[in-house]
């Protein structure tokens, strides 16, 4: 099918031109006069084209009128000069192909206004939406600019195994990958499941990182990133969890905190400003239905150097908060979306990096500083969300990262592998993970991360 999208027919001023364009039915409004103005849309930008269709057309009365809101078509006809506003030009439709109707009593997107909630139900459809549209493209230009910055900087990108024996995190809410039957195991002789009969001949599961391969090949190309899904069997129903969601992990040889927070905060900015100059219509959608501060959030990124304080000096500035905050914020306890809010849009006015952590709540990789206390990690903070960005310098003396593992409880044997990357030519080195979702949160000003990913997976919803 030969057709332009509607994104590239809206921008040309050729008036006369003979243009096709195909997408789906937003509105149609039928006229006394005998023709029907109709609302196209493919999603290839917010904007709709608006298509006039005369009552002469030879399908006008046995398929046009039939043709109701997610009904398809396929328009050629003459691009003219729009009289109304809100768009520049406008089709005068010499042919209308029907492609495919939607059944006006039983389409679900009806209304003009229809809840989020409602809209998790039928994933399916509602990127037919305003909003769940103007999010994918949002979530492509972000995704688009995350390899555009990290090739322009030198970084090759890794694709991590999304099957693993190793829990990067050491919490162990993993997804447990196997080919055993669970109503006939096989067992070994005291009863318990012999996983020497599984698939890969020991426990797997899918990966909560691909930090750990990561390290693994920037100790030997100097630097890369992942790009990729990762899962978590987290049994959470917040509007900030997902089971399935997906990470962008640089990893970094040579490399310290410093360097580490200095490209997080890079980054960052980078895919803000992208966003900002190729999502305009959209941005403009959401700061006026969803969040009205959002530009103002933006532009903190955008215009601002990043503060950077210590975790203790963060407590500090909590404690002497002249407010109530739901959890109480002391030395050694992490903190919450509510600490971090706090100190980004009442204390600075602009994003965050936080640093030196209490090791105790911190993972296991993680270099330990000369204090005893703290490790080298940095969170970066962003307005409305809070953390959006979480790293680290790693540990690469081997038997620093040996006592660490003791210390959390781990089985140096699961890691033998990732403790050689310290036995043989260990090298400083850094990295962080962004979570997308979040950043889309963030760029949208959308408050449930169920709504920024396609076909959100959460506890008891594996449905599309």
């Amino acid at each position: 099918m030969e057709r332009q999208l509607i994104r590239q027919a809206l921008a040309r001023s050729d008036f006369g031109s003979v243009v096709t364009v195909a997408g789906w039915v937003r509105t149609r409004r039928d006229s006394k006069g005998g023709f029907s103005f109709i609302e196209l849309n493919d999603g290839s930008c917010f904007g709709s084209i608006q298509v006039i269709a005369d009552g002469d057309l030879p399908n006008y009365e046995s398929e046009i009128l039939r043709m109701g809101i997610g009904s398809s078509a396929k328009v050629t006809g003459t691009l003219t000069e729009s009289p109304g506003q809100g768009q520049s030009v406008e089709i005068k439709a010499a042919s209308i192909e029907v492609l495919g109707f939607a059944d006006p009593e039983t389409y679900p997107l009806q209304k003009k206004r229809v809840s989020f909630e409602r809209l998790r139900e039928i994933a399916h459809l509602r990127a037919r939406t305003n909003t769940i549209g103007a999010v994918t493209r949002v979530r492509n230009a972000l995704s688009y600019a995350t390899h555009q910055f990290y090739q322009e900087r030198g970084f090759l990108y890794l694709t991590a195994p999304l099957i693993t024996a190793s829990d990067a995190e050491g919490a162990g809410e993993m997804f447990r990958v196997t080919t055993i039957d669970p109503a006939n195991p096989p067992l070994t002789a005291d009863g318990a499941v012999d996983w020497s009969e599984d698939f890969f001949g020991k426990p797997a599961f899918l990966t909560v990182s691909g930090q750990l391969s990561a390290e693994a090949y920037a100790l030997a190309v100097d630097r890369v990133y992942t790009f990729g899904p990762t899962f978590r069997a987290e049994n959470s129903n917040t509007r900030r969890h997902l089971a399935e969601f997906w990470m962008i992990e640089p990893e970094m040889a040579f490399a310290d905190l410093s360097d580490n927070a200095d490209l997080a905060e890079d980054y960052v900015r980078y895919m803000v400003r992208h966003v900002l100059n190729t999502c305009g219509d959209d941005l403009e959608f959401f700061a006026k239905w969803v969040d009205e501060s959002l530009m103002d959030s933006l532009a903190a990124v955008v215009d601002n150097q990043f503060e950077r304080i210590t975790y203790t000096e963060a407590v500090d500035l909590l404690g002497k908060a002249d407010r109530d905050f739901e959890y109480p914020s002391t030395w050694g306890s992490d903190l919450q979306a509510e600490h971090e809010r706090y100190l980004v849009e009442e204390v600075f006015g602009k994003p965050v990096i936080v640093t030196d952590f209490p090791f105790d709540f911190k993972a296991f990789y993680m270099r330990r500083n000369d204090d005893g206390k703290t490790v080298a990690a940095m969170d970066v903070l962003v307005p409305q969300v809070g953390e959006i960005v979480g790293g680290s310098q790693r540990e690469e003396r081997l038997d620093v990262l040996a006592d660490s593992m003791r210390i959390k409880g781990m089985d140096k044997e699961h890691y033998w592998w990732y403790l050689d990357l310290r036995r043989f030519g260990t090298a400083p080195h850094a990295g962080f993970g962004l979570g997308l979702e979040r950043m889309v949160l963030f760029t949208t000003g959308m408050q449930n991360v169920r709504d920024v990913i396609p076909f959100p997976r959460t506890p008891r919803n594996a449905e599309f």
